[in-house]
Protein backbone atom coordinates (compact mmCIF):
# COMPACT_ATOMS: atom_id res chain seq x y z
CA UNK A 1 0.00 0.00 0.00
CA UNK A 2 1.36 3.40 -0.95
CA UNK A 3 1.96 5.99 1.75
CA UNK A 4 -0.79 8.32 0.50
CA UNK A 5 -3.27 5.41 0.37
CA UNK A 6 -2.37 4.48 3.92
CA UNK A 7 -2.81 8.07 5.05
CA UNK A 8 -6.20 8.30 3.34
CA UNK A 9 -7.30 5.05 5.00
CA UNK A 10 -6.23 6.30 8.45
CA UNK A 11 -8.13 9.53 7.84
CA UNK A 12 -11.25 7.54 6.93
CA UNK A 13 -10.89 5.38 10.04
CA UNK A 14 -10.37 8.30 12.39
CA UNK A 15 -13.10 10.33 10.67
CA UNK A 16 -15.55 7.45 11.12
CA UNK A 17 -14.51 7.12 14.76
CA UNK A 18 -14.94 10.86 15.34
CA UNK A 19 -18.40 10.73 13.80
CA UNK A 20 -19.25 7.68 15.95
CA UNK A 21 -18.27 9.63 19.06
CA UNK A 22 -20.36 12.65 18.04
CA UNK A 23 -23.35 10.39 17.27
CA UNK A 24 -23.08 8.62 20.62
CA UNK A 25 -22.77 11.88 22.54
CA UNK A 26 -25.78 13.31 20.71
CA UNK A 27 -27.76 10.18 21.60
CA UNK A 28 -26.74 10.35 25.26
CA UNK A 29 -27.64 14.04 25.53
CA UNK A 30 -30.93 13.41 23.73
CA UNK A 31 -31.68 10.65 26.25
CA UNK A 32 -31.48 13.20 29.04
CA UNK A 33 -33.67 15.64 27.07
CA UNK A 34 -36.17 12.87 26.31
CA UNK A 35 -36.99 12.49 29.98
CA UNK A 36 -39.05 15.69 29.72
CA UNK A 37 -39.75 15.71 25.97
CA UNK A 38 -40.28 12.17 24.56
CA UNK A 39 -39.86 13.31 20.94
CA UNK A 40 -36.09 13.32 21.62
CA UNK A 41 -36.19 9.49 21.69
CA UNK A 42 -36.06 9.58 17.89
CA UNK A 43 -32.56 11.13 18.13
CA UNK A 44 -31.59 8.65 20.85
CA UNK A 45 -32.32 5.68 18.59
CA UNK A 46 -30.83 7.28 15.47
CA UNK A 47 -27.72 8.41 17.34
CA UNK A 48 -26.95 5.03 18.86
CA UNK A 49 -27.62 3.17 15.59
CA UNK A 50 -25.33 5.57 13.76
CA UNK A 51 -22.63 5.33 16.44
CA UNK A 52 -22.52 1.53 16.38
CA UNK A 53 -22.61 1.44 12.59
CA UNK A 54 -19.66 3.84 12.38
CA UNK A 55 -17.78 1.92 15.07
CA UNK A 56 -18.17 -1.24 12.98
CA UNK A 57 -16.82 0.69 9.96
CA UNK A 58 -13.68 1.48 11.98
CA UNK A 59 -13.23 -2.19 12.82
CA UNK A 60 -13.82 -3.23 9.20
CA UNK A 61 -11.13 -0.77 8.10
CA UNK A 62 -8.64 -2.45 10.42
CA UNK A 63 -8.63 -0.39 13.61
CA UNK A 64 -7.98 -2.66 16.62
CA UNK A 65 -11.06 -2.99 18.80
CA UNK A 66 -9.18 -2.00 21.96
CA UNK A 67 -8.14 1.27 20.39
CA UNK A 68 -11.47 1.97 18.69
CA UNK A 69 -13.56 1.23 21.76
CA UNK A 70 -11.15 3.01 24.09
CA UNK A 71 -11.09 6.22 22.05
CA UNK A 72 -14.86 6.01 21.49
CA UNK A 73 -15.50 5.52 25.20
CA UNK A 74 -13.07 8.18 26.41
CA UNK A 75 -14.22 10.70 23.84
CA UNK A 76 -17.85 9.97 24.64
CA UNK A 77 -17.41 10.27 28.39
CA UNK A 78 -15.46 13.50 28.12
CA UNK A 79 -17.71 15.23 25.59
CA UNK A 80 -20.90 14.09 27.34
CA UNK A 81 -19.70 15.37 30.71
CA UNK A 82 -18.61 18.71 29.26
CA UNK A 83 -21.75 19.25 27.21
CA UNK A 84 -24.11 18.10 29.97
CA UNK A 85 -22.58 20.74 32.23
CA UNK A 86 -23.35 23.37 29.61
CA UNK A 87 -26.74 22.12 28.43
CA UNK A 88 -28.21 20.71 31.64
CA UNK A 89 -26.23 22.57 34.34
CA UNK A 90 -24.90 19.26 35.67
CA UNK A 91 -21.88 19.47 37.98
CA UNK A 92 -18.36 19.41 36.58
CA UNK A 93 -15.70 19.41 39.27
CA UNK A 94 -11.92 19.45 39.19
CA UNK A 95 -11.91 15.85 40.40
CA UNK A 96 -14.17 14.87 37.48
CA UNK A 97 -11.79 16.69 35.14
CA UNK A 98 -8.86 14.73 36.59
CA UNK A 99 -10.77 11.51 36.03
CA UNK A 100 -11.45 12.41 32.41
CA UNK A 101 -7.79 13.31 31.90
CA UNK A 102 -6.75 9.94 33.32
CA UNK A 103 -9.18 8.14 31.01
CA UNK A 104 -7.78 9.98 27.99
CA UNK A 105 -4.20 9.28 29.12
CA UNK A 106 -4.99 5.59 29.46
CA UNK A 107 -6.52 5.44 25.99
CA UNK A 108 -3.51 7.23 24.49
CA UNK A 109 -1.25 4.67 26.17
CA UNK A 110 -3.27 1.83 24.61
CA UNK A 111 -3.05 3.53 21.19
CA UNK A 112 0.74 3.93 21.48
CA UNK A 113 1.06 0.29 22.50
CA UNK A 114 -1.07 -0.77 19.55
CA UNK A 115 1.07 1.23 17.11
CA UNK A 116 4.23 -0.30 18.56
CA UNK A 117 2.80 -3.81 18.22
CA UNK A 118 1.87 -3.16 14.58
CA UNK A 119 5.40 -1.87 13.83
CA UNK A 120 6.98 -4.92 15.47
CA UNK A 121 4.67 -7.25 13.56
CA UNK A 122 5.45 -5.52 10.26
CA UNK A 123 9.17 -5.80 10.94
CA UNK A 124 8.94 -9.61 11.22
Amino acid sequence: MRADEGRARRMRVWGALGAAIVSEVAAALALKAALDHPAWYVLVVAGYLTAFTLLSVCLRLGMPIGVAYGVWGAGGVTLTALLSAVLFAEPLTALMGLGMALIVAGVLTVEMGSQRARREEAAR
